[in-house]
């Protein structure tokens, strides 16, 4: 934890929705005039797309129909923590893309004069430009995993998890939608997926200073047929905070600003779901502009 370069992580599962708290995040950076530097879950994954392939079929054949991108065989969780501890001491680090499609390719082939494709990562740039925090989104923020321990190094760790029916309803339509995966195949992912989900996914949320839980309130009994996602207006957002006294949390007034939100337990609040993203704002705001006054002291004591 670095209180003069702060390190910022948002995790959640493969169709939980992390984008709405990366928007909310982004919202609150601008009118605070920060400039971020941003890191991307994917890039720390060990195999580009090809190789992945390959070495899934090879744990196969040794009897492992388990491997994925959510466990530590399959990512380099030691250089995220690395990444995370360098810029905490010293507002530099290392950073490289996952490339997810054609028109990510197009745009890093030109900044980099070359010819990668999408599936393929960039090259480790060392990136020295001077940046207010590190803001990351991805699967493993607050990943540990023997001695590497990746959420020791954040400074305000977000959680994003609804309810596992719900993300399973979200990661089908996605990928159907986006990436043109069959039901079945997607079914067969999260089936693999599984064991690392319970023993790498899942524990981070235990350790996060935040989590927002979406919780609908339609039938979402049978995830493999809904034919609609449940609209925000159709849930519930369940906010549980750690430890309220952290960062000064002041419920009465988030009771107030939020409308029909209420409070269900001594350090969970609870908000309709269309009014997420505004949440999200209200809460995290304060936060960010306290985390950024005390790195500008830190670092002003630096100096003297």
């Amino acid at each position: 934890m670095s209180e003069k370069h702060p390190v910022i992580a948002v995790t959640g599962s493969s169709g939980a929705g992390t984008t709405t708290v990366k928007n909310a995040f982004e919202h609150i950076f601008h009118r605070e005039g920060l400039k971020p530097l941003v890191v991307e879950g994917d890039s720390y994954h060990k195999y580009d797309r090809a190789s992945m392939k390959t070495a899934m079929d090879e744990a196969a054949k040794k009897g492992n129909d388990h491997f994925s991108h959510f466990g530590p065989e399959a990512n380099h969780f030691d250089l995220l923590a690395e990444t995370f501890a360098t810029y905490g001491r010293t507002g530099k680090c290392k950073r490289r893309y996952y490339i997810h499609s054609d028109a990510e390719a197009v745009d890093h082939n030109k900044r980099l004069n070359a010819s990668y494709k999408a599936g393929e990562f960039t090259p480790w740039e060392t990136i020295s430009d001077k940046t207010d925090l590190l803001f990351y989104e991805g699967l493993h923020g607050g990943a540990v995993d023997g001695k590497v321990d990746v959420a020791q190094h954040t400074d305000l760790l977000i959680g994003v998890v609804p309810i596992v029916n719900l993300e399973w309803i979200q990661k089908i339509h996605r990928d159907n939608a986006q990436r043109g995966y069959s039901a079945e195949a997607i079914v067969d992912t999260i089936l693999r997926r599984m064991p690392d989900y319970v023993n790498y996914i899942t524990p981070q949320f235990s350790r996060t200073d935040i989590n927002f839980q979406r919780v609908p309130t339609v039938d979402t009994s049978n995830p493999f047929i809904a034919r609609d996602i449940p609209t925000p207006d159709e849930s519930f957002v369940v906010i549980r905070f750690h430890d309220p006294k952290k960062f000064n949390v002041d419920f009465p007034y988030l009771l107030s600003m939020i409308h029909d939100s209420f409070m269900s337990r001594r350090n969970v609040i609870v908000v309709p779901g269309g009014k997420m993203g505004f949440a999200m704002e209200v809460i995290l705001a304060p936060i960010i502009h306290r985390m950024m006054e005390k790195s500008s002291t830190a670092k002003g004591k630096g100096a003297k």
